[in-house]
């Protein structure tokens, strides 16, 4: 139904690598693959028979738990639309307890609907919204007020834009400072 490759770690693997713990879901327990690093990536992919037998409104959600004292942290989907993604794998983080227990590829078969919108459109909605915020507070830095609405000078955007690129280019740091 469904396999995964771990670019630069591991040949493709299929579903028997998994062991089903759930009717609609299994899970890969890194620890028995012999890896001689930890992934930071895997290709997860629908085989095509798969995708067209998956019923409509369902997805196959990927899932990825760092240790075994961490939850699993939803990565993204696929389905018919979309056969095959490559993740990036999360960190064990800056729990203060230590990361026991081998890390799990989580795979399952969800209601499409249900499922929230995977890391990198989340984080791209959060820079969005950031790069937004910048440019209205320099836009209220040039405004006057007439009876509730900001009034700002015609080129407002072109000269936003002009100091973004500027401090963008004299310190490439600072477009990471849009992300969480």
């Amino acid at each position: 139904m469904f396999g995964v490759v771990f670019p630069d770690h591991s040949y493709p693997l299929d579903a028997t690598a998994f062991a089903q713990v759930a009717p609609n879901s299994w899970a890969l327990d890194l620890s028995t693959l012999s890896l001689a690093a930890a992934p930071r990536s895997a290709v997860v992919f629908l085989l095509p028979a798969a995708a067209a037998a998956l019923p409509p409104g369902k997805a196959v959600a990927v899932y990825f738990q760092p240790a075994a004292n961490r939850p699993f942290a939803f990565l993204g989907a696929l389905g018919p639309g979309r056969p095959s993604a490559s993740l990036q794998l999360p960190e064990a983080g800056d729990d203060p307890e230590p990361p026991v227990g081998p890390a799990k590829l989580g795979v399952a078969v969800e209601d499409a609907a249900a499922l929230p919108p995977p890391p990198d459109e989340q984080r791209a909605e959060r820079v969005a919204l950031r790069v937004g915020e910048n440019l209205f507070n320099f836009m209220q830095s040039f405004c006057g007020a007439d009876g509730g609405k900001l009034v700002v000078p015609t080129d407002i955007l072109d000269r936003w834009f002009r100091k973004f690129q500027e401090r963008a280019k004299k310190d490439p740091a600072y477009l990471k400072t849009f992300d969480f």
